[in-house]
């Protein structure tokens, strides 16, 4: 049985008073009419959440087969290489996930202290983004740094301190968001660089903190991450291409929440 919200747009006038509150002797019943009706959305949200969990991903399973990943628009290599310090190397394999490591949470701690002690007061915001951030999610066992400066493109203002303390630039993407991406010294990390209030950084924590708060969506996420990683892809970016598509949608959701 479908059930509607009931909002003050939708009730009767008779119900409503100057705030869209009930006025007369019935006011105390429509005011618990609007409580249930309220909770009876929510109920029907979080049923379609799972509805959406349980058969989104094998129907785009279904969906993507090979000569409709084929038709995805991934990434050349040649287009690759234009933004990756170093020679581009294929993968060519399925992508390895591991389960969630309850010892994630301590490298990127190790690993902030590390950038803020050779960075100082350069960096402004450190923050453990990615799937290893989210508690319980399987993930690449890759630590993801979310290290927010002034302006990511003025790389004199941080990349030396960074170099010294034995980090690797690897890709620079000056048309988008000016984003650098550093490898670790001793630990495989990858160091996202962003200017402060970049939308691709506020878009990073969004998503990160709706996998936290979500049962359903972590759990969309997860299937989607397991039902793409066990596919062939010549190269990590063209794995997570595949995934935009469901970061989109609970990104939506998360946006909408906030509202």
């Amino acid at each position: 049985m479908l059930l509607i919200r009931v909002t003050a747009r939708h009730r009767p006038k008779s119900m409503l008073g100057s705030h869209g509150r009930g006025t007369d002797r019935r006011g105390a019943h429509n005011g618990s009419l609007a409580v249930a009706a309220t909770w009876s959305w929510l109920c029907i949200d979080m049923v379609l959440d799972r509805v959406r969990a349980r058969f989104y991903v094998p129907l785009m399973g279904s969906i993507l087969g090979g000569d409709d990943l084929a038709s995805l628009e991934l990434a050349s290599d040649e287009d690759l290489q234009r933004y990756r310090i170093g020679p581009l190397t294929p993968h060519n394999a399925p992508i390895k996930l591991a389960e969630y490591d309850p010892g994630w949470p301590a490298l990127f701690d190790r690993e902030a202290d590390r950038i803020r002690t050779v960075l100082g007061s350069a960096a402004l915001r450190i923050e453990h983004v990615g799937s290893t951030s989210v508690p319980g999610l399987a993930a690449k066992p890759i630590i993801d740094i979310l290290l927010l400066v002034s302006d990511s493109g003025d790389e004199p203002s941080y990349l030396p301190a960074l170099e010294a303390a034995g980090y690797v630039l690897r890709v620079r993407e000056p048309d988008w968001f000016e984003h650098r991406l550093c490898k670790g010294p001793d630990t495989d990390v990858n160091v996202h660089v962003f200017s402060d209030g970049s939308a691709e950084s506020d878009q990073m924590l969004i998503f990160r903190d709706r996998l936290r708060a979500s049962d359903p969506d972590r759990e969309l996420y997860e299937r989607t991450k397991r039902e793409l990683a066990g596919r062939t892809w010549r190269h990590m970016q063209h794995y997570a291409t595949a995934k935009s598509a469901v970061v989109q949608e609970i990104l939506g959701r998360a946006r909408r929440s906030r509202t």
